[in-house]
C-alpha cells in the first residue's frame, strides 16, 4: 500500500496509542528494542570502517561508511514497511492501529528522557559528584569539571535537544511517511550518535567515517528541530522573546539544528545554557536553579501535547476530507 494512501484515522490512533504505551510502560526490554538492534549493527560495522588513528582526507572510509549506512537504512525501511503493510492489509483498522502503535512506540522515548533529566536533579540534591555521575548517563561530554549550575545546564540542554531527536522528529516523520519514516529517522539519529564525531572516540577516528551519518541526521532533523523550537516558544508565550531572538540564539551553536530547541528552552526559562568553550545561549540569563529543571520538564510536556493536538487534528481533518471526496 503506498504511503500516501495510509488511513489518516489509523495513523492518528497509532500515534496516540504509542504515546499512551510510552507513558504507562516506557521502554521495552533491550532484547526486543529495534533501536538497540540498530545500535548493535552500527557498532559492529563502525568498528570495521573507522580507522584506529587520525588520518588526512579519507574518502575510502567516507565512501565505505556511506554505503554501509545506505544498506542498513534500506533494511530498516524494508522491514518497517513490510510490517506496516502486513498489519494494514491483514487486519481491520483497529487491529492495524494497535500493531502499528506498538511498533511505533520503541521509536520514541519521552518517559525515559523525562526520567533521566529528573534523575540528574535528584542526584544533585544528594551531592555534586552524584549529579555529575548521573549526568554522564545522559550526555557524552566530560562532566568531571562541571559545577552544580553547569550540570543542571547540561541536563536541561539535553532535555530540549532530545525532545526534538527522540520524540518530535520520530512523530513528525511518522505522520508524514508512516512507520518507515519514523524508523528511518531513528536509524539516522542513532547513526549520528554513534558515528557522527569530528575526531577520535572509542579508539576510532570518525572525522571521515562519520561524516555521512552526521549530514544525514542534519537533513532529517532540520524541520523537526525548528518545529520543536517554535512550539517551545509558543507554549511559553515567548517569555518576552521574539522569534528573531530565537533565530539569533540558534546560530550560536556548531550544530545547524541543536541550537533551535536549546535556544528556545533558554529563552523560555530565562536562564543561561552553555557548553564550556563552545557556546553560550541567552548569555544575559541567570544560572538555572533546581526549580528550573521542573519548569523545563513542564514546558516540554506542554510542547509535546501541543504537537499531538496539531498532528491528530490535521490527520482527522484529512480523514474527514477523504470520506467526502
Amino acid at each position: 500500500m503506498p504511503l500516501w494512501t495510509l488511513d489518516p484515522f489509523l495513523l492518528a490512533c497509532a500515534l496516540l496509542l504509542a504515546l499512551a504505551i510510552d507513558g504507562r510502560w516506557g521502554e521495552p526490554p533491550a532484547a526486543f528494542h529495534p533501536v538497540v538492534w540498530m545500535g548493535r549493527a552500527l557498532g559492529w560495522a563502525g568498528m570495521r570502517i573507522a580507522p584506529l588513528q587520525a588520518t588526512g582526507r579519507d574518502m575510502r572510509s567516507f565512501c565505505a561508511a556511506a554505503l554501509v549506512w545506505c544498506a542498513l537504512a534500506a533494511i530498516v525501511l524494508i522491514v518497517s514497511g513490510a510490517l506496516q503493510w502486513v498489519a494494514i492489509t491483514l487486519l481491520p483498522v483497529w487491529g492495524a492501529a494497535l500493531v502499528v502503535g506498538l511498533l511505533l512506540k520503541p521509536l520514541l522515548a519521552w518517559r525515559m528522557l523525562r526520567g533521566e533529566v529528573l534523575a540528574v536533579e535528584d542526584a544533585l540534591a544528594q551531592s555534586l559528584d552524584a549529579g555529575r555521575e548521573r549526568l554522564s548517563w545522559l550526555v557524552s561530554r566530560d562532566v568531571q569539571g562541571l559545577d552544580a549550575a553547569a550540570v543542571r545546564e547540561s541536563a536541561i540542554e539535553s532535555l530540549a535537544e532530545n525532545l526534538s531527536d527522540s520524540v518530535i522528529a520520530p512523530l513528525f516523520w511518522f505522520v508524514l511517511l508512516g512507520l518507515p519514516g519514523a524508523a528511518l529517522y531513528r536509524f539516522a539519529n542513532t547513526a549520528d550518535a554513534m558515528w557522527g564525531y569530528p575526531g577520535m572516540r572509542g579508539g576510532r577516528y570518525w572525522q571521515w567515517a562519520g561524516k555521512w551519518a552526521a549530514r544525514a541526521d542534519d537533513v532529517l532533523s532540520w524541520l523537526p528541530a525548528r518545529i520543536t523550537a517554535v512550539l517551545l516558544w509558543g507554549v511559553s508565550r515567548g517569555n518576552g522573546a521574539r522569534l528573531t531572538d530565537l533565530r539569533a540564539q540558534s546560530r550560536l551553536t556548531p550544530s545547524p539544528n541543536g541550537g533551535w530547541p536549546m535556544g528556545a528552552m533558554a529563552l523560555a526559562l530565562g536562564v543561561r545554557l552553555s557548553k564550556p568553550g563552545v557556546y553560550v545561549l541567552n548569555a544575559p540569563g541567570r544560572a538555572p536553579q533546581a526549580a528550573d529543571t521542573q519548569r523545563a520538564v513542564h514546558l516540554v510536556s506542554k510542547t509535546l501535547l501541543a504537537l499531538v493536538v496539531l498532528a491528530v487534528t490535521a490527520l482527522l481533518l484529512i480523514a474527514i476530507v477523504h470520506t467526502h471526496v
